[in-house]
């Protein structure tokens, strides 16, 4: 495995500019955002952002990267709307066009995808959102070959990037509603669902809540893929 390293610069707060968002589920809204001093990302890696109210009260959260790494000095940040989540409530029920936020990044190098090699990524719910950027990088260089996706939701509607996502580099498998004509009966991931995308030898990146980590990491083991090429990143409530 190659972890990439930290660059101290993007440790650095920086005010960037909403250019636009967009929703990608009733819950879940994009933010497009121009960087003043943007370092490249790499596929995987996130930024935090920042609020700070009047009185100098701050609070922050990190997020993914969705988009895939460019050179325009842009980048884009899904973010799933959270109940009493103060950040994600503020973002979603305050923040428009022109607005600007507090950002520093690109962080993080275990979960990062350098785009070069086999990949089998793995997603629950909103821990689609790295996963997306590694998917827009590989079909973008005209590798799409090189990554295999599958992505777990509840239902149709809690599908992110549904117009974009699907294709022969994608499987989604749903746990609590499924549209007509699905052939899977609906229900959590299992050694069966890893099982097909195998290959061998590639890096296994799994990101969503603790309990559907664990499930994941589960199944792929059981799938037989050793627990020293699965790649894990966790988020929110273990319930």
């Amino acid at each position: 495995m190659t972890t990439l390293p930290t660059n101290r610069k993007t440790l650095r707060w920086q005010q960037a500019t909403v250019l636009s968002t967009r929703d990608e589920t009733p819950r879940a809204r994009t933010f497009r955002l121009a960087l003043p001093a943007a370092m490249p990302h790499v596929a995987g890696q996130y930024y935090v952002l920042r609020l700070t109210a009047p009185d100098g009260y701050t609070a922050q959260r990190s997020y993914s990267v969705a988009s895939a790494p460019d050179t325009s000095g842009q980048i884009e940040l899904t973010v799933e709307k959270l109940d009493d989540g103060e950040v994600s409530e503020f973002l979603h029920d305050v923040v428009v066009p022109g607005d600007e936020l507090e950002v520093r990044g690109p962080i993080g190098g275990f979960f990062a995808w350098a785009g070069d090699a086999p990949a089998l990524l793995v997603g629950g719910g909103s821990g689609v959102v790295p996963l997306m950027a590694m998917l827009r990088a590989a079909r973008r260089d005209g590798h799409p070959e090189l990554v295999r996706l599958l992505v777990s939701a509840r239902t149709p509607d809690d599908l992110y990037y549904a117009d974009e996502l699907p294709g022969p580099e994608s499987t989604v498998i749903w746990t609590r509603a499924a549209p007509p004509g699905t052939a899977r009966p609906v229900g959590r991931i299992t050694a069966a669902d890893v099982a097909p995308l195998v290959r061998g030898g590639e890096d296994v990146y799994v990101c969503g809540t603790p309990a559907f980590a664990d499930a994941a990491t589960t199944a792929l083991v059981e799938a037989g893929v050793p627990v020293d090429r699965i790649r894990v990143e966790r988020f929110g409530p273990s319930g």
